[in-house]
This record gives structure tokens, C-alpha cells and sequence, in this order.
């Protein structure tokens, strides 16, 4: 995913508007140019939901429900790398709590936030599907298993450091 931070804005809306002229007259092509604004602006700011609203003719509350009602879509800017660690079950159970709070302290952030650099955002989610591998997190698309809390720094590190 494409950080926030990266992307002029005032290029995109040209783009989005071809985006939206493709899926004209397709109410229900909502969610995939729902998931192009999320991708290419890191979030899906009101203003967008506004022209969306305008030219797909679909009301303005509708577009809202559906951007707060998946968790895929946020109203708020991304991170360039958005951390999202499982809370399921084996993953409770194998300590995700503490690589969370760990998370929390080294960002100085709380979940659902995103660092002043824009650099990191930190979610939780209810499963990632890969229990025998417990904790497991996802770093945008690419998972990582068997986390424990002295790997946190490591992690942000590295990160920072590919982001150099």
C-alpha cells in the first residue's frame, strides 16, 4: 500500500476520475473503486467519498457506511508500513498482548494510530489464518510469524531502515 505521504494528491484526482468513469453507472462496483482510493491515496479522504458520492450517484451516507463498515478501508492516513497483529486465539494465547504493548511502546503509539512520520500504523485484527505459527503479524502484505517481544525493535529497525 502506498503511504499517504508519498502522493501528491492533485495527481490523482484525474486519475480517479478515470477510475470512477470506467464503473459508471455501476453502483455496485463501490468497494473496487473504494479499494483504488485506498491504495493509491492510503486512505479514503471525505473529499473523495464526496466526488465518488457525486459521480456514481450513490448518497454520500451510503459510501461512508461502507468505508467504516470494512476494516480494509480507513478515513484516517496509513502509515508506509501498517503493522497488523493478530488477536485470535493462538496468537492471545502465545503472547501477542505483550508484542503489542511492545509495539505500542517503541512506536509511541496506541492501536489504531499512525506515527507523525507517517512511517508506521499499528492494527489489530481477528485472525491471519496461520494459528500454528503463533503470534503472527502482517507488515503491509508480508506476514511474519512466531513474533516475540525482543524481535520489536529489531523489526522497527529494519523497517526504518528500508525506508532509507
Amino acid at each position: 500500500m502506498k503511504a499517504a505521504n508519498t502522493v501528491c494528491r492533485c495527481d490523482l484526482k484525474e486519475e480517479l476520475e478515470k477510475v470512477i468513469a470506467q464503473h459508471e453507472g455501476k453502483k455496485d462496483d463501490l468497494i473496487e473503486v473504494l479499494y483504488w482510493v485506498q491504495e493509491n491515496y492510503g486512505y479514503v479522504p471525505k473529499d473523495v467519498q464526496q466526488i465518488i458520492a457525486e459521480k456514481m450517484n450513490i448518497p454520500l451516507s451510503t459510501i461512508n457506511g461502507v468505508v467504516t463498515f470494512y476494516h480494509l478501508f480507513s478515513l484516517k492516513p496509513k502509515g508506509k508500513y501498517e503493522i497488523s497483529l493478530c488477536r485470535g486465539t493462538a496468537c492471545h494465547v502465545r503472547g501477542a498482548s505483550r508484542v503489542l504493548e511492545r509495539f505500542e511502546k517503541e512506536l509511541g503509539i496506541k492501536t489504531h494510530d499512525t506515527t507523525d512520520d507517517n512511517m508506521f500504523s499499528l492494527e489489530v485484527v481477528r485472525c491471519l489464518g496461520a494459528c500454528g505459527l503463533a503470534p503472527v503479524l502482517k507488515i503491509n502484505k508480508d506476514p511474519r510469524v512466531r513474533i516475540k517481544t525482543d524481535q520489536v525493535p529489531g523489526i522497527i529497525q529494519e523497517l526504518r531502515n528500508a525506508a532509507e
